[in-house]
């Protein structure tokens, strides 16, 4: 091979080799630009413009960029705005609407006379929203006085109600646009009728009425007397006719004549007169022709002249044929027991109607005075008239010994005689009582009286001590008793007399004692000695005192009793709580004790207000004391631990509710596992999102009231969702964390939690693990590419 072949063939290797070296470079370039960096993974999401999502492809075979929803492109290097309103208003938005482009989007609006379906001033039509007519109608008034609305699509017209005319216009016009409007009709003054006068009027619009009455001498014969004004403006009616009056001839009464001209017009008089034998007892005599055309029905009442029933004498008798007439007789006779003294017994009925006066004069027949008979008293009513009887009866001290005891006053004037005899009556000698004087006056008749009196140094204990001699001759009963007296009263401690006489005393217990045992009455005794009470007074103190509450839940009392009796005590206690007002909490219990030093737990519930009553049943005692118990511990919740490997686990718990849900929150912790972890579970509560916790890798999650979880609930970590304010951020790759579940309960300035370690997630998942497997792998391939390429230039050198 010559030199210049050799140049040439040298030039040509030199040539390849860096032809080779360049593949070799732009092949070490594709496979590290398309190799993952260290602690990542290259994605086709990474290119994706900002305007554009990531998505996987239908068969599988990775991701690709696409624009999001109104932009267009290639989903690389651009992804402009799309103009949804270039195909039209109507064809996007609806019917009657305007369209709005917006950057990455677009709205829709009405049309002036609509509004859309969801009453919002913009909308997208994808949920159904539409634009529908307006009814400008309902807008009261919008047509004016007497304007009626009618809606169109997407307007509105107007016209004049019935009693309306359209001003300035035509119907029918629209209030906005034209001048027209609508007026009422207005009839004016009615106009006057023939022979009527006009009564009344509501007024001149559309619909008014006016009202006729026939004129003075004039009555209605036919039509209607009301006119209306009506919707052209004139008053229609009235249709009324009035004729003058004409009453005819007068009406013809009873036992009577008229004085009458033989006229019938309005205001004509007739006079009425009575016939012979009767007279006018009626207000007038006069009737009328009224403007009805009728005559006044006259008062003239001619009745028949009567005398009526004749005067009465006293003690006489009337002979009468019961004829009152004018001309008829009564005549008068005296009655029987009386005579005739005198004086004219005849009365007679005369033309006026009166009887005349009859002077007859009857004296009754006396007996006088009735006969006294000696020792004896009368019944007698006083009168001695003829049939009148007096019975007689012996007197006091004397008894009916024979003879007839009654006389009779005779139709003659005089008294028969009673012979009637009587005998004096004797008790004897009163009876002698021991340790009794005796006042009396040594009498022994009938109505005698003995009085017994008390010995001194003795007095009247009991029993009747007056003795009265009776009608059987026999002293009345006496029973008297004189006791010996017993001196001053008897005096107890601590007590006083509430009432006393000679021979008993009533003792009580002075203000602050009370008895407790023993009689409270001293007795004279038959000796002269007083048999004294056994009355104790003790001080009185409250059957329950020294009450004080141990432990927020136990009672402690001391019992004040004076015999050892068992007590029964009440125990009533009501709760209630200022952060829930629905609660309620009222029990009752009873203990029967002898004990003087007593206790009684009670169930009381915490963070609640309670009025604690124990009354002493048998004393009706009742004290009363107030306690508020504290916040405690809430119970830990019942977890599932678990550990997962997945950057969002569901984990799980189980709970009972309490009464303290309503001041109670979950919340949730995830902290990190690497190296030693330290979590104060009693650390404030932080129910305020803003307020960031101090260690950026140890953070609230989310946050849950207890009183809207149930007895189980599934909680997903890492979720991306809000919980009572605080955001539930995914979980960082490659990181360990803990997950730690407290329960908090707080009211006002105390606070109390509980822990539990709910689970365990692990940093490592499997997409990473493949992840890294795939890149080692690709690191091998591009070594081999490169070893291959060195080897390849070697042997085509050599040959």
């Amino acid at each position: 091979m010559s030199g210049e072949e050799k140049k040439a063939t040298g030039g040509h290797s030199e040539t390849m080799e860096r032809g080779n070296r360049a593949v070799i470079v732009v092949f070490l370039l594709w496979v590290i630009a398309e190799m993952p960096a260290e602690g990542n993974t290259m994605d086709v999401c990474d290119t994706c413009h900002p305007n554009a999502t990531c998505e996987d492809k239908s068969d599988g075979s990775g991701k690709v960029c696409n624009c999001k929803y109104g932009f267009v492109g290639n989903g690389r290097t651009y992804c402009q705005d799309k103009d949804e309103c270039q195909i039209g208003s109507s064809r996007i938005c609806g019917q009657h609407t305007t369209c709005h482009n917006t950057y990455g989007s677009y709205y829709c609006t009405c049309l002036g006379g609509y509004s859309p379906s969801n009453d919002m001033a913009t909308f997208i039509p994808n949920d159904g929203t539409h634009c529908q007519d307006i009814d400008e109608c309902r807008i009261p008034g919008l047509c004016g006085e007497g304007g009626q609305c009618r809606n169109l699509e997407g307007s509105f017209e107007c016209s004049c109600q019935l009693g309306y005319q359209v001003h300035n216009g035509l119907e029918p016009f629209n209030p906005h646009t034209d001048r027209a409007f609508c007026k009422v009709v207005d009839c004016g003054r009615p106009a006057s009728v023939e022979d009527t006068v006009l009564l009344s009027v509501t007024g001149t619009t559309y619909g008014s009425v006016a009202m006729y009455v026939c004129d003075e001498g004039f009555v209605r014969k036919s039509g209607d007397n009301s006119s209306v004004c009506g919707a052209d403006g004139r008053w229609r009616g009235p249709t009324l006719v009035c004729e003058e009056v004409d009453c005819g001839p007068p009406p013809a009464l009873p036992n009577s004549s008229m004085l009458w001209n033989k006229l019938s017009s309005l205001g004509t008089k007739v006079l009425y007169l009575c016939n012979s034998g009767f007279d006018n007892v009626g207000k007038g005599n006069i009737s009328i022709c009224n403007a009805a055309g009728q005559w006044e029905i006259p008062s003239v009442l001619c009745q028949e002249i009567l005398c009526g029933n004749p005067p009465i004498v006293e003690s006489t008798e009337l002979v009468w044929d019961s004829n009152s007439r004018p001309g008829s007789t009564v005549l008068y006779v005296c009655k029987e027991g009386f005579y005739n003294k005198g004086g004219h017994n005849v009365s007679i009925c005369n033309a006026n109607g009166q009887w005349t006066t009859p002077a007859l004069s009857c004296q009754e027949i006396l007996c006088g005075d009735a006969p006294i008979v000696p020792h004896a008293g009368q019944v007698w009513d006083g009168s001695s008239t003829p049939g009148t009887t007096v019975t007689y009866y012996c007197k006091t001290g004397f008894y009916h010994n024979e003879g007839n005891n009654m006389s009779l006053c005779t139709i003659n004037g005089y008294w028969t005689k009673p012979n009637i005899s009587c005998k004096e009556i004797s008790c004897g000698p009163p009876l002698t009582l021991p340790h009794t004087n005796l006042l009396w006056d040594g009498t022994s008749r009938p109505g005698s009286v003995v009085l017994y009196e008390c010995m001194d140094g003795f007095y009247h204990w009991k029993g009747n001590n007056i003795s009265t001699c009776l009608q059987s001759g026999q002293w009345g009963k006496v029973s008297a008793k004189c006791k010996a007296k017993c001196g001053p009263v008897p005096f107890l401690p601590k007590s006083e007399v509430a009432w006393h006489n000679r021979s008993v005393v009533i003792h009580r217990c002075v203000d602050g004692y009370h008895s407790w045992r023993g009689s409270n009455m001293s007795v004279c005794g038959s000796s002269g000695e007083w048999q004294r009470a056994t009355l104790r007074c003790i001080e009185i103190k409250p059957p329950v005192n020294h009450l004080f509450v141990v432990n927020e839940k136990c009672l402690h009392w001391r019992a004040e009793k004076y015999e050892d009796d068992t007590e029964v005590y009440k125990v009533t206690y009501t709760g209630s709580r200022d952060f829930q007002r629905s609660f309620h909490d009222k029990r009752k219990r009873f203990l029967s004790s002898k004990s003087d030093q007593l206790e009684l737990c009670l169930n009381l519930l915490p963070v609640t207000n309670y009025s604690i009553s124990i009354t002493a049943v048998s004393a009706r005692f009742t004290v009363t004391v107030t306690t508020n118990t504290s916040l405690p511990v809430p119970p830990a919740p019942v977890v599932y631990y678990r550990e997962f490997e997945t950057p969002v686990p569901t984990l799980r718990l189980r709970r009972s509710p309490d009464t303290l849900d309503p001041i109670s929150v979950y919340q949730v912790f995830v902290l990190p596992a690497e190296g030693i972890m330290v979590f104060d579970c009693s650390s404030p509560a932080n129910s305020d999102p803003s307020n960031k916790v101090k260690s950026p890798t140890e953070y609230i999650t989310a946050q849950i009231d207890v009183r809207h979880v149930g007895t189980e609930m599934n909680f997903t970590v890492g979720d991306g969702l809000y919980y009572g304010g605080f955001f539930n951020a995914p979980l960082e790759n490659g990181r360990n964390n803990y997950i730690i579940l407290r329960a908090v309960s707080q009211w006002q300035s105390a606070l109390k939690s509980s822990c539990v370690l709910w689970a365990k997630v692990r940093g490592t998942s499997y997409v990473l693990k493949v992840s890294s497997l795939s890149a080692a792998a690709l690191i091998g391939v591009v070594v081999l590419v490169i070893l291959g390429g060195y080897c390849f230039t070697w042997f085509f050198k050599r040959t």
